[in-house]
């Protein structure tokens, strides 16, 4: 099989070029069968994308059968769906937050009254959480 370089160096510029059937039989199988894409085929033989385009429809097993159908529904469903996810995904987030402003606020009662800093033992920086707990920050 020719490699891209090899097959660079034996095409001449504005020499007319045939490919045979069997070759663009070959080509549109690899792009139906996912073994090669449209750009590769038409970078690897310095063929156009309209060619390609060409190819495809002559020589697809699918040709003038596939009708793509958008429907309106099947776009609402979708569409509500990705709004359901987006709410679970926030209800999450908004649970983690309670969480990380529960222990911060235990971790601030613990220091109060065991007189130890524990963030600052324990811990880089003190966990943003969605606001101030009442505590003055540490601030750097």
């Amino acid at each position: 099989m020719a490699t891209r370089e090899n097959f660079h160096e034996n095409v001449k510029p504005n020499v007319l070029r045939k490919f045979s059937e069997d070759f663009k039989r070959d080509k549109v199988g690899e792009i139906q069968a996912g073994i090669t894409r449209i750009s590769e085929v038409c970078k690897e033989y310095d063929v156009s994308h309209t060619a390609i385009y060409k190819w495809l429809y002559k020589y697809s097993d699918m040709k003038k059968k596939t009708k793509v159908v958008v429907e309106q529904q099947s776009d609402t469903v979708k569409l509500l769906m990705l709004r359901q996810r987006v709410a679970d995904l926030e209800r999450s987030v908004g649970q983690k937050q309670i969480i990380i402003d529960f222990m911060e606020k235990m971790i601030e009662m613990a220091e109060e009254t065991y007189q130890v800093d524990i963030k600052k033992k324990f811990g880089g920086e003190p966990l943003s959480g969605s606001g101030k707990t009442g505590k003055n920050m540490h601030t750097r």
